[in-house]
């Protein structure tokens, strides 16, 4: 009850409520402290997703010439594909906007209640060799494997070692048409298995990904670029 108290008395305060009977200021009572606590399961999903980037719809500029289709992102952005456990590959050159992007899914994945992880690849392969390292290894999968969404940025930018590959590969295993993925990379999706130095896990990771993913392909000079506030300079 302490928790709804604001509520209670600005509705026994304000005048604004005073011809509605005991059981309408009740359930406005009961409705916003359904909304207060739906906010903060938000926050707290927001929080746990580690997000590098805070993002939403609203932020994006579909003017920008880089392949983006709006009705095409719009509708990823209901997340059917998430329900269905397919996987969602960003491609696109340095600056483009993948991690951002990715990151307005992710807004909209815990909008409507998923649970979403966000890593930089690089830093996802040391957490798991450290993991293996303490022994928390099984624990720290299983923690990796009840998220709806993990993110993964940076997909292949360096060459995968055997027991790199290995360590990723019973990840997705374990994630295979459970749930979903998004893999955000420079590289097209053609070049991915020669990052991958051994042949027979770089098929075995491929197989569990390509065919359950959706692509899109963006293109352009770099975000960062096109926003800078520094003017282009000439050599002199």
């Amino acid at each position: 009850m302490q928790r709804i108290s604001p509520y209670l008395s600005a509705i026994q305060v304000s005048p604004t409520y005073h011809d509605l009977t005991f059981e309408e200021r009740f359930a406005l009572l009961v409705e916003r402290e359904q909304l207060r606590r739906a906010q903060q399961r938000l926050q707290r999903r927001l929080k746990q997703a580690h997000l590098g980037t805070t993002a939403s719809l609203a932020d994006i500029d579909f003017t920008v010439p880089r392949g983006l289709s709006k009705s095409k992102f719009l509708e990823l952005a209901q997340g059917q594909w998430l329900t269905e456990h397919l996987n969602l590959i960003l491609v696109g050159p340095t600056g483009v906007g993948k991690t951002f992007l990715a990151s307005v899914l992710a807004d909209q994945c815990c909008q409507r209640g998923h649970t979403v992880r966000y890593f930089r690849c690089a830093d996802l392969i040391l957490e798991l060799k450290l993991a293996k390292a303490d022994g928390s290894f099984q624990k720290w999968q299983r923690q990796l494997a009840s998220f709806s969404l993990l993110i993964l940025d940076d997909w292949l930018r360096d060459p995968l070692s055997p027991e790199q590959a290995r360590d990723l590969l019973d990840l997705l295993d374990g994630r295979y048409r459970n749930a979903s993925c998004i893999f955000t990379t420079q590289l097209p999706v053609n070049q991915w298995h020669q990052q991958i130095q051994d042949p027979t896990l770089a098929d075995a990771i491929l197989d569990r990904i390509v065919h359950d993913s959706l692509r899109l392909v963006l293109k352009g000079e770099s975000m960062r670029k096109l926003t800078s506030k520094v003017s282009p300079q000439l050599d002199s």
